[in-house]
């Protein structure tokens, strides 16, 4: 027998020998006829859609066991670029927590799959159960199978945002939907009597709201912002204020900073002092412009991708926080490592390009002084992290 010492990143279980072997926990063993002999941090999954879903990936480990994955994760990703520093105990927001996500719909005749899709498969797992989502988005999957059976077309499938905003639920159709009145009316009254902050139909041109009793908003650092349809939000509450602050102890006491890739002003309206705050998704921009300059920020549209900041205009900011997307920030990167910014924080959500981008940063004279994973997609292998980095000498 040979045991499982660890998870590699896209959840399979390796051994001693180098072996792999699904649905493993650390200290599991693999027996010599292919079969797994369970250990003290194997689970049994609490969901019956597991391993199917592909909403999870390890619901078979215990607490500590991932919690260490995730860490491990990130420790992975920086020795792949030879660097050290200190990684700390991940943050794992709690099953049930999840504030949005989107579910994927099949109409077949008068029966409407809702869920999210098996592993590795367009096939949709129809959710009895979610340990993942809060409550009260689960509790709309039953109430949204009949509405969508009424207004999606026959044989047609259809992605459905959910987000939990202040005043509710924020629901957003991507998809074609069945034109005439029965259909708008179907509409207005599921979102009437499940007390919904906002119901949009985007068919391809943009989204249409059909129902928003009053504005939807989002509040962020104790700011009620705009909240645009389908906006990006950090996954869980908690999760996002393990990242706020992270972000807040990397930049100390900064008079000023920029945010870029700064969203609807996650951090942007959690900082200190005055926040310069770039952002390359117009909609989002002009939320945070409506509510920001009373908190000292000022949103640009910019994209930072085909435009960075180049160093004399990062060298008027003490600190800069990044929060890119999946891909990185390496435009940015590279001019951030030739300017004199002090202080760096850096939020992300795939540990590779991080690590590769942080390389960038060390070998242009920063510091990495410290790294929060943290776990907002439980049981996922989807892992996030924060980051510090300093210039020595700089003051802090």
């Amino acid at each position: 027998m040979s045991e499982v010492v660890r998870i590699a990143a896209r959840g399979d279980g390796v051994t001693a020998d180098g072996r792999h072997v699904a649905l493993a926990a650390p200290g599991d063993m693999l027996r010599d006829d292919g079969t797994l002999q369970p250990g003290p941090h194997h689970r049994t999954a609490p969901c019956r859609h597991f391993p199917a879903c592909g909403g999870c990936q390890l619901q078979q480990l215990d607490g500590p066991s991932y919690a260490g994955f995730v860490r491990d994760r990130v420790v992975g990703a920086l020795a792949a670029q030879q660097l050290v520093t200190d990684v700390r105990d991940a943050i794992v927001s709690p099953p049930r927590t999840r504030r949005r996500a989107t579910l994927h719909a099949e109409r077949q005749g008068r029966h409407v799959r809702l869920g999210f899709a098996e592993q590795g498969s367009h096939r949709l797992i129809d959710l009895a159960e979610c340990h993942v989502l809060l409550p009260e988005l689960f509790a709309l999957v039953a109430p949204l199978r009949t509405l969508l059976a009424a207004v999606l077309p026959e044989r047609s499938r259809a992605d459905v945002h959910l987000a939990r905003a202040d005043g509710g639920i924020d629901v957003l159709l991507r998809g074609s939907v069945i034109d005439g009145l029965a259909a708008a009316e179907a509409i207005t009254g599921f979102a009437e009597r499940q007390r919904l902050a906002r119901f949009a139909v985007d068919e391809g041109l943009g989204a249409e709201v059909r129902w928003e009793p009053q504005p939807a908003t989002i509040t962020l650092g104790g700011v009620p912002v705009p909240l645009p349809p389908g906006a990006f939000l950090q996954a869980t509450a908690d999760g996002e204020a393990a990242l706020i602050a992270a972000v807040r102890e990397a930049i100390g006491s900064a008079r000023t900073t920029a945010d870029l890739f700064a969203g609807l002003g996650t951090f942007a309206l959690a900082l200190p002092g005055r926040v310069y705050a770039a952002e390359g998704a117009r909609d989002s921009v002009l939320a945070l412009s409506g509510v920001g300059r009373a908190r000292g920020v000022f949103a640009e549209h910019r994209d930072l991708f085909r435009r960075p900041l180049v160093p004399a205009e990062l060298d008027r900011f003490e600190a800069v926080v990044l929060d890119p997307p999946r891909a990185g920030a390496r435009e940015q990167v590279l001019q951030l490592a030739g300017s004199k910014v002090s202080r760096i924080a850096y939020v992300s959500c795939n540990p590779s390009s991080f690590a590769r981008d942080a390389a960038v940063l060390c070998e242009g004279g920063y510091q990495l002084d410290w790294v929060q994973p943290v776990g907002q997609f439980t049981w996922s292998t989807h892992v996030e992290l924060a980051a510090a980095f300093s210039r020595p000498g700089s003051p802090r």
